[in-house]
């Protein structure tokens, strides 16, 4: 039944269609973990299977064996016995030549009997064999089924992680894509032109005010003149000439 029980396993495992199974798995990777695992136990339950039955198929073996050498050394006994009865009645002696005959027919009956076993051990050798070269070969696909999936388990895998690396790299050029205004760099950006536009606002600032001092200086000369004139008329003098630069 155990047996029978591996057969079936290594059957149903060897059957199995492992692409079909991953495409509606709603997650390939565990499914892999778990037809990895499936594979190992009942790779090791094969391998306790196929020893017991090599096992067993070696003791049939050497009881056919030992049931085939019996029954020569039986057969041999007979015809020394046969040979001595044939030699004891030429001399005339019957008593002990029908005595050796008697012998020589146990043995046969001995030989015959040791015939019979070898030859009932001798289909149970053969269905053991076949068996035995059944699971080996169930076990040697389901092997290299095995070394599959841990193929394919691994080129996931390594995909997997392919695919991760690509994520951040396009997440990465995204955060610094200076078209983006949240991003650090946009910000940065953003940052600098302010300090630029605020220098340039404080040099405006600046340069305006230096003009508007010296405006106010011409405007304050200005009307120092002025008062001066006025007060000259009022003087009874005459406004100055303005200076025509002769002598």
């Amino acid at each position: 039944m155990a047996k029978q029980s591996i057969f079936g396993r290594i059957s149903t495992l060897l059957k199995a269609n492992i692409n079909s199974m991953l495409d509606s798995a709603e997650d390939p990777q565990k499914m892999l973990d778990q037809l990895v695992r499936d594979f190992s136990n009942n790779i090791a339950d094969a391998e306790s299977a196929i020893a017991e039955t090599i096992g067993n198929l070696r003791l049939l073996e050497r009881d056919h064996a030992e049931d085939v050498q019996a029954a020569t050394e039986w057969g041999n006994k007979a015809l020394a016995a046969s040979r001595k009865a044939d030699e004891l009645r030429r001399a005339g002696n019957t008593a002990d030549a029908d005595k050796f005959d008697n012998l020589a027919k146990i043995a046969l009956q001995r030989q015959i009997s040791e015939e019979n076993e070898a030859r009932a051990t001798a289909p149970q050798i053969a269905t053991q064999t076949q068996v035995v070269d059944q699971l080996k070969d169930g076990l040697n696909g389901m092997k290299q089924k095995l070394e599959q999936l841990k193929s394919k388990r691994s080129e996931l895998m390594a995909r997997a992680k392919t695919a991760e690396a690509q994520n951040k790299v396009v997440d990465a050029v995204k955060s610094i894509d200076v078209m983006d205004p949240t991003s650090e760099l946009g910000r940065f950006e953003d940052k600098i032109r302010r300090q630029e536009a605020l220098a340039a606002g404080k040099q405006e600032l600046a340069a305006s005010s230096l003009d508007a001092q010296f405006n106010q200086l011409e405007d304050v000369g200005e009307l120092t003149e002025v008062e001066a004139r006025l007060a000259a008329l009022k003087g009874g003098q005459a406004p100055a000439a303005i200076e025509s630069g002769q002598s």
